[in-house]
């Protein structure tokens, strides 16, 4: 079996026997289970959540997005092997670990496959919870260009590229679009500040104003966490985004948890400690398949200058990569996925086939 054939690409169509129009994101894709589903396996599993929550299975496929596209290689490659394996393995380390040393709970529930969460319905908060630690990335070219204030912190001069910050820095963004907040345009991902949050907190679906601070908290708390464990294995912890949502419990009680994923190469920027004190960044996240894409192209200006954003899908869908560039991704993912884990990663061999099967026998949800 080749290695393109490993590759989950479409996530959106398995037989599932769902409630609801399966929603597909960029990488992952979620089914809504009936109520009679959701009771069942509530039950008969006895799952710590509320006996009438929804359930819902989300699907993560290997598909990899950067520069708002979705990239394929040669040979009929769709995605990245092992990629999604690799992140699901990646954020259920750091899910348990946060659970452990009391932090808080996400919205997992069950862990079917290597691909596969059976997950508790949320009610999201409307922020890209972003921390930063180094300056670096799109910061830095803020920065470098002059300005000194993001989020509506005052930045010290004198830093220079890929510098330790004086303190973890916490710079949200909005996550959809927003209409009606006063300073806020009604664009997805755009910076905020903490006081456009306070006083606008309900738009930005918070429960109470005294849950900003909770979200800081446990954003901060999750980032210690993570750089600390990497730290030991001599990585470091550059920056990374978390997402917030609330559930509601066994006793019916509201309660702020951790959502989609955590601390992987996806969401986050993770540096090789030896090769940074030597005074060289070399990356173990999807920065470093960012950085191939802009040295392939002969025309980068594409991929980094927003006024020309509505060339990117024809660039994507009309090139092909070369497979050494996707298999390389897919060493780099599967190579800190074991890291973290301390696992063998392991990569299904026919994805697709193995997740209706585990989703019919176990849990008897395929149409």
């Amino acid at each position: 079996m080749s290695a393109a054939d490993k590759v989950l690409a479409v996530s959106n169509d398995l037989p599932i026997h769902t409630h609801a129009a399966v929603h597909s994101g960029k990488v992952r894709s979620v089914y809504w289970l009936t109520p009679g589903d959701s009771a069942r396996l509530i039950k008969q599993r006895g799952f710590a959540v509320a006996p009438d929550v929804p359930l819902a299975i989300m699907v993560i496929s290997d598909r990899i997005s950067a520069y708002e596209c979705i990239w394929h290689g040669e040979g009929g490659m769709n995605g990245v092997p092992g990629k999604g394996a690799a992140l699901n393995a990646i954020s259920n380390h750091w899910f348990d670990l946060f659970r452990e040393q009391g932090l808080a709970d996400s919205h997992i529930v069950d862990v079917p496959h290597p691909l596969v969460w059976l997950v508790q319905k949320a009610r999201p908060v409307m922020i890209e919870a972003i921390a930063r630690q180094y300056i670096t990335g799109s910061m830095w070219r803020a920065y470098a260009s002059g300005d000194r204030e993001i989020c509506g912190i005052q930045i010290p001069d004198g830093l220079e590229r890929d510098q330790k910050l004086p303190e973890l820095l916490i710079t949200p963004s909005s996550k959809g679009i927003l209409e009606g907040i006063p300073g806020v345009p009604a664009v997805d991902d755009v910076n905020v500040t903490r006081s456009d949050i306070e006083r606008n907190y309900a738009a930005f679906k918070f429960s109470s104003a005294d849950d900003i601070a909770r979200y800081e908290t446990l954003l901060t708390q999750g980032f210690d966490v993570i750089s600390r464990e990497l730290a030991k294995l001599d990585l470091i912890f550059v920056d990374t985004k978390f997402e917030f949502g609330y559930v509601t419990d066994q006793s019916g009680a509201e309660k702020l948890i951790y959502m989609d994923e955590v601390g992987t190469p996806d969401s986050s920027r993770i540096w090789d400690g030896p090769s940074y004190r030597a005074g060289k960044v070399v990356e173990n996240s999807k920065e470093e398949f960012r950085q191939k894409l802009l040295t392939h192209f002969p025309d980068p200006d594409i991929l980094t200058n927003k006024d020309r954003m509505d060339e990117r899908p024809a660039l994507a869908r009309d090139n092909a990569l070369p497979q050494e560039i996707m298999l390389q991704t897919s060493a780099t993912y599967t190579a800190i996925a074991e890291k973290i884990t301390g696992e063998k990663l392991r990569v299904p061999e026919n994805p697709r086939a193995e997740i209706i099967q585990i989703l019919n026998d176990e849990y008897r949800i395929i149409r």
